[in-house]
């Protein structure tokens, strides 16, 4: 596996991912999880609207009375706020790390922007990252040749390492994607070309900056 900080590295790796309300922009975030080498984040909202049913029955999550619930268990909640807040002190204490998750492109991340912009972190935040990958194009680009299904991140975990886990649960997703990053092993010049920022997430300028050359694009 590769850790946080492989010999080498010259940036420690963060491995996130969210669970929300539903699958359009407008969602709201109920889990945020993070993980690094052994270092991990699990934080739970509370969100103001119900879960949608779809996703209610992918994630198992569910309001009733303003109270979160997990497969019909209430979680301990924070804030929005203190979620973010205490996500940002995380990869702070990391050392600007490369962010990486799957399909975050153009779900996750753009959803984190808009809820940073509204509490005013997103300075704070990008201050805090040296960039972000999106797991989803990369694989493609390094298992093309497999004749793969999918590359949804659950059957990447089945096909390479041969295992099952308890998917769309963002603490064993991020846990299984550095277990797969690990695996895969991508070298920096395809990290580069799959790496980008929260100001190039909705813009065409992302393509050029992908295909640029880039310095110190993560572990080697």
């Amino acid at each position: 596996m590769q850790t946080a900080k492989s010999e080498g590295a010259q940036r420690p790796l963060v491995f996130f991912d969210l669970e929300t309300t539903g699958l359009d922009q407008q969602c709201e975030i109920v889990q945020l999880a993070a993980v690094s080498g052994l270092h991990s984040l699990n934080l739970y909202i509370s969100p103001r609207g119900p879960v949608q049913p779809g996703a209610a029955r992918v994630t198992g999550f569910r309001v009733r009375g303003r109270r979160l619930y997990l497969h019909h268990r209430p979680v301990l909640t924070n804030s929005l706020r203190e979620v973010l807040v205490s996500f940002i002190a995380f990869l702070q204490m990391l050392g600007h790390p490369l962010l990486i998750g799957h399909n975050i492109r153009h779900f996750d991340c753009p959803l984190l922007v808009r809820c940073l912009d509204q509490l005013q972190l997103r300075a704070e935040f990008e201050a805090s990252v040296s960039g972000c990958v999106d797991t989803l194009p990369l694989t493609r680009e390094l298992l093309k040749d497999r004749g793969l299904q999918s590359f949804g991140q659950e059957n990447l975990v089945r096909e390479l390492l041969g295992v099952n886990y308890k998917a769309h649960d963002a603490l064993e997703d991020v846990r299984a994607l550095q277990t797969l990053y690990g695996a895969l092993q991508p070298q920096p010049e395809v990290i580069c070309r799959h790496r980008f920022t929260l100001d190039t997430i909705s813009s065409k300028r992302a393509e050029t900056a992908a295909k640029a050359p880039c310095r110190n694009p993560g572990p080697q």
